[in-house]
């Protein structure tokens, strides 16, 4: 409630700061990572009750709904186990607190239907190679995958992972995840940034020399390789969603450092742990390449950090986006840290400000659920109140489709029997010129005398994804107000279409 109160006497005492900031934009995706390894976000109680674990679901989506947020990303895939039906791998026992006890529903599919009807898009959250979090044989089901194929893993810091270097372990992971895109409505799938382990306390070296001297032909270092290895499943993957569901985004976020400039020229101005040498995760690769269609880097560092400034990592992957879109991850998770930087609890507030003002920069994905729940060094109010205090759509893709819906028509406006609210109805406009289908609409009110601006975030009043609901109540009207109204479709990824016929309305 404090922090509530401060934000409130900021907006206040410093209107000229606020009124002077750029403008909320209108396309900008505003994702939140939804972790389910560990528990760490969804559900708290392992085991709790159906019920108990949709209604705790439910709650935390209409949190993230009132705070702006238009895209979620639900780890779907923790460790070669499932938060939905799967034909290939068993039940998550972060579920029912048992590796393979069906759930009695399906949470990806609950989730999915979910967000879709507050607004926001699904992507669907996978970890590509980790097989587990424990050795500790009671926590796997006997169908799991290390018990019936052992020779696709090795061991590594009290972990089991995938071996990327065996091909078919790579089509093992792609079938398992077009068995997702084929059964789900998902708007996109999503890789963080586990490929080859990070080092453990030791500095171990990674076990994959025997599989290294089986299927390295043609490689002079084990590095150039492995990353091979990471290449090919990005590549063959992307091809197989696409394949499958042309409008099924594609991303990856990685470490938030590709390379260090001290060892790579093409490299950024800082000096930690580098993904490109360390994970063997060549992301520059990938974009340049066109295999993914975004970018999310873990740019989890304060501005002005000593090793991995927030502001030189900005800079240097702009650079790299090759007319791909490129959305910073921020360790929300961190704010209330005592170290440098992050004493500043504005810290996140003014990173956002701070992409705004870049043009190559498409949005945030924060890390993670709880954190923006909890209200951490009031984060959340800061977005809510604040930065995403108007709603914005997620950026089109036009390498994926750039063709408009056509226009909604028959637009009709009357008073509310009863109250003072405005109804609103129209018709399904017809198939757009490359015949698909009408995924939604977005309401805008103006003031009689304005023009209509169909690029003002403050005029939409609602966004919907439900392509058949041709209806909507505006119960935000002032009295002895005249308004119109008009109403856009859009698409799969969010083309929107010209305005239907304006309807002007009086309100008593």
């Amino acid at each position: 409630m404090l922090y509530r109160i401060i934000g409130f006497i900021l907006l206040c005492c410093c209107g000229t700061f606020i009124t002077h900031a750029k403008p909320s934009p209108k396309r900008e995706l505003r994702g939140v990572w939804l972790s389910t390894i560990g528990n760490i976000d969804w559900p708290t109680v392992m085991g709790a009750s159906k019920e108990k674990q949709q209604e705790e679901l439910i709650r935390i989506l209409d949190e993230h709904q009132k705070t702006g947020i238009n895209a979620l990303f639900f780890q779907i895939r923790p460790a070669a186990d499932a938060f939905y039906k799967s034909s290939k791998e068993p039940w998550s026992r972060y579920l029912t607190g048992v590796q393979g006890k069906d759930p009695q529903y399906d949470p990806l599919a609950f989730i999915i239907e979910e967000a879709h009807k507050r607004g926001m898009e699904l992507h669907a959250w996978i970890n590509p190679y980790r097989a587990s979090t424990t050795l500790n044989a009671k926590h796997f089901a006997a169908d799991h995958i290390t018990r019936t194929k052992p020779e696709w893993f090795f061991t590594y810091g009290g972990k089991k992972l995938f071996n990327p270097g065996i091909p078919a372990v790579r089509k093992h992971i792609i079938d398992v995840i077009v068995e997702v895109v084929k059964n789900y409505d998902v708007d996109g799938i999503h890789f963080d940034d586990y490929f080859y382990p990070y080092p453990d306390a030791h500095n171990t070296p990674i076990p994959d020399q025997q599989t290294y001297r089986s299927y390295g032909a043609g490689f002079t270092t084990i590095a150039d390789w492995r990353r091979h290895n990471v290449d090919l499943l990005i590549q063959g993957l992307g091809q197989a969603i696409k394949k499958e569901k042309t409008y099924v985004k594609y991303g990856i976020s990685p470490f938030g450092i590709w390379d260090n400039k001290r060892d790579n020229p093409q490299g950024s101005a800082t000096g930690g742990l580098s993904g490109y040498r360390t994970l063997y995760a060549d992301a520059m690769k990938w974009m340049k390449e066109g295999w993914i269609d975004y970018i999310a880097p873990q740019i989890y560092f304060p501005f002005q950090n000593r090793a991995a400034a927030y502001e030189v990592l900005v800079s240097w992957w702009q650079q790299h986006t090759y007319e791909r879109h490129f959305y910073i991850g921020h360790g929300a998770y961190r704010v209330t840290e005592n170290n440098q930087g992050w004493t500043e609890r504005n810290q996140i507030p003014r990173q956002v400000r701070h992409l705004r003002e870049e043009p190559l920069v498409h949005g945030s994905i924060y890390f993670s659920s709880k954190s923006l729940s909890h209200n951490l060094a009031g984060l959340r109010d800061s977005l809510q109140y604040d930065l995403y205090r108007l709603p914005a759509l997620p950026p089109t893709m036009p390498w994926l489709d750039s063709i408009a819906p056509q226009a909604p028509f028959g637009l009709q406006a009357f008073p509310a029997a009863h109250k003072k609210a405005v109804n609103l109805l129209w018709q399904t406009p017809d198939k757009a010129a490359d015949e698909e289908d009408v995924y939604g609409y977005i309401i805008y009110r103006f003031p009689v005398k304005e023009a209509i601006d169909l690029t003002r975030a403050d005029r939409i009043i609602h966004i919907s994804y439900e392509a058949n609901n041709l209806q909507f109540e505006d119960s935000k009207v002032q009295p002895q107000r005249t308004y119109n109204y008009v109403v856009t479709a859009i698409d799969r990824l969010k083309n929107e279409s010209p305005a239907s016929n304006i309807r002007e309305i009086n309100i008593p």
